[in-house]
């Protein structure tokens, strides 16, 4: 377990240090609770460091650049990185400069650093402001960019790229759907899509009006739709595979299914079980392998392990923390997830099959191969073809595709694929 730290700046360079030296995502290191001893606004700060170093690593290093003659240790640059970071938001230069300092002080292998740190930073204080404003947006690493642009083309990813720049907003999903005009106006946000509540203000999520009572909880829109688009499924049985944290599963119970819902995590569907009982929903919650599940329902919703490339704007450590070495052994896995997915759909049911990614190959390519292998399925469009569907959303195949890079003027969309896939009845 990682050691809790002192002060919010020193956590946040603890979780950039695994993140950038350890390949872990910022979920992992948070699991080992070195924000442990942390509380509300402190432990939103940290967090808030590291997203924003994150986010900004490209334009970071490129100031950095220019005031090094090379490139410090791992956790001196970081340092440097995180100060940097700060001077450029506005911060006391002063209180800055001075923790950054201690900081490279307290660790053996940069303490004879400490004077560059200081040299560096105050060097920034008087010139970084100038400089941030002309630097790009930051891109993808080339691993990730060079499959979008092949996919999409240069134009939309840089507009990708700008939508994860600026991050997202909260959106929350109301246990139940004719409540959201009122919960809007209770929590300060705006309904979007038909069915999610989004709040641009920083809030603490904890803190909101009916959190306790349990009527909504946090999802982000993207992830919403696949199953907010079914509408009403009382009299309904519904398979939520791979289910944790349980946003999807919370959905369905919510809009009337009799919900199993599956995942392989035991740690990870005691999150289910929490939002569960806070929200008063009903679901039998099993610990189970995907593959290994049985049965027959009317709806079965996979939403299958991924890349989750399409969550950069809420998780910018992703593309640092991975590589896409594991692309060809995600995309193998969906495929036999989707086919056993396919055995446990009763005639005249619905599949539903969906990921929280970018790319094609686990999505759109993955529908159409599994068309051409499962002929019983057909596309069922009448879902995706709704008021509150952009046209240019829907995909050749049937499918609905999100970008980042939608809804921009309102705060964008997580990148998400959903197919809806009905079997046919036999006479």
């Amino acid at each position: 377990m990682a050691p809790s730290q002192k002060t919010a700046r020193s956590a946040a360079l603890a979780i950039l240090m695994d993140v950038l030296g350890e390949g872990k995502l910022v979920s992992e290191v948070m699991a080992e609770g070195v924000l442990s001893k942390f509380q509300g606004p402190e432990r939103a700060r940290a967090q808030r460091l590291v997203q924003d170093t994150l986010r900004n690593l490209e334009r970071l290093d490129k100031v950095l650049s220019r005031a090094l003659r090379k490139k410090p240790p791992l956790r001196a640059m970081n340092i440097l990185r995180m100060a940097t970071l700060e001077l450029v938001q506005g911060g006391d230069a002063h209180g800055i400069v001075n923790e950054a300092v201690s900081l490279t002080a307290a660790h053996k292998k940069t303490a004879h650093m400490k004077g560059l740190v200081n040299a560096v930073l105050r060097k920034l204080s008087e010139t970084v402001s100038d400089e941030w404003p002309k630097l790009r947006v930051p891109r993808l690493p080339n691993w990730l960019r060079k499959p979008l642009v092949n996919a999409y083309g240069g134009d939309v990813v840089h507009a990708i790229e700008a939508a994860h720049y600026v991050g997202a907003p909260l959106d929350i999903t109301p246990r139940t759907a004719s409540d959201a005009d009122r919960l809007a106006q209770a929590l300060g946000g705006e309904v979007i899509l038909g069915h999610s509540i989004r709040i641009t203000d920083q809030v603490q999520v904890t803190a909101l009006p009916e959190f306790e009572k349990g009527t909504w909880w946090v999802q982000d829109a993207a992830a919403a739709l696949p199953v907010g688009l079914l509408g009403d499924l009382t009299g309904k049985t519904a398979l939520d595979l791979c289910a944790a944290p349980g946003g999807k599963t919370l959905q369905l119970s919510g809009q009337g299914a009799k919900v199993t819902s599956v995942d392989i995590s035991q740690t990870r569907l005691g999150r289910v079980q929490e939002n569960l009982e806070r929200t008063g929903l009903v679901a039998d919650v099993q610990q189970q392998d995907a593959l290994d599940v049985s049965g027959q329902y009317d709806v079965v919703l996979l939403d299958a392990p991924c890349s989750a490339t399409g969550t950069i704007r809420r998780h910018p450590d992703l593309p640092h923390a991975k590589d896409g070495s594991n692309f060809g052994a995600l995309i193998n896995l969906q495929a036999q997830m989707l086919a056993h997915a396919a055995s446990l759909v009763s005639e005249g049911g619905l599949l539903v099959y969906c990921t929280c990614s970018l790319l094609p190959d686990e999505g759109e390519c993955q529908v159409e191969e599994f068309l051409d292998m499962f002929p019983e399925f057909q596309p069922d469009r009448a879902f995706v073809e709704c008021p509150s569907i952009s046209k240019e959303w829907i995909t050749e195949e049937g499918g609905l595709r999100l970008r980042p890079d939608f809804m921009s003027s309102q705060g964008g969309l997580d990148g998400f694929y959903v197919a809806y896939l009905r079997k046919t009845q036999t006479a």
